[in-house]
């Protein structure tokens, strides 16, 4: 199969994914963890991006990402979390060579049908990974904090989170409250094959807008057609 090329937009939200090596194991330790946590918010601040959720799994890493409008900046900002944590892991560990596969993976999410299922998809990876029964038993993803059970400094509360209540209390719980109930296996299945194959996530008309911005036709095969209005609900 050819591979898809990423489409990257300014002034959108991104699900990004990059994983290990062969599938190999990037973070070994939580010193490791904490390490990469706060090369995010240094880069967060110097390239103005904003970040939406993050989910820290043992051999990859989920990220929500609004570049702004400097689109490149995404490349730019996983380029340096990708150089700084391999050579962490190199120099600790006596080892040479790449910690991440080459390319990591990037679909633009249509911010009225899917940027806050995409949170959660992105929170209960390690519920679905079978690593705690409930996301906020996991330390290393962005649930504790916008679900208000934790204080994260660095990270942006998303347009559609916001949507959710009129005051940071009432958002938190309604968060937490969206995150906990059941999720529809098409949705999974839209959002976790969009992000596979550098798709975008969203309906046939956000597919035509992302057209529109970037001048090509963008492929939506096996991609579902279902939409998910959870924005502001």
């Amino acid at each position: 199969m050819p591979r898809t090329g990423r489409i990257v937009v300014a002034n959108y939200s991104h699900h990004l994914v990059h994983r290990g090596h062969n599938r190999d194991a990037v973070f070994l330790t939580d010193s490791d963890r904490w390490t990469y946590l706060d090369s995010i918010r240094e880069f967060r601040r110097t390239l103005g991006l904003k970040i939406y959720g993050y989910c820290l799994m043992t051999n990859h890493v989920h990220l929500i990402v609004d570049p702004g409008a400097d689109g490149a900046a995404i490349g730019r900002l996983m380029k340096r979390l990708a150089g700084r944590h391999t050579r962490r892991l190199n120099r600790l560990n006596s080892r040479t060579g790449t910690a991440w596969e080459g390319r990591f993976k990037s679909s633009p999410i249509d911010t009225d049908s899917y940027l806050l299922a995409c949170s959660r998809y992105v929170d209960l990876n390690p519920v679905r990974a079978g690593v705690v029964s409930r996301p906020e038993d996991y330390a290393w993803s962005s649930f504790r904090a916008l679900a208000g059970l934790s204080e994260c400094d660095w990270l942006d509360p998303s347009p559609c989170y916001q949507a959710l209540a009129g005051s940071p209390e009432a958002q938190q719980q309604r968060y937490r409250e969206f995150v906990t109930s059941s999720v529809d296996e098409s949705e999974l299945c839209a959002i976790r094959n969009a992000v596979r194959r550098n798709q975008v996530t969203g309906s046939e008309g956000f597919v035509r807008q992302i057209e529109d911005r970037l001048k090509r036709t963008v492929s939506t095969r096996a991609q579902s057609g279902k939409r998910s209005r959870i924005c502001g609900r």
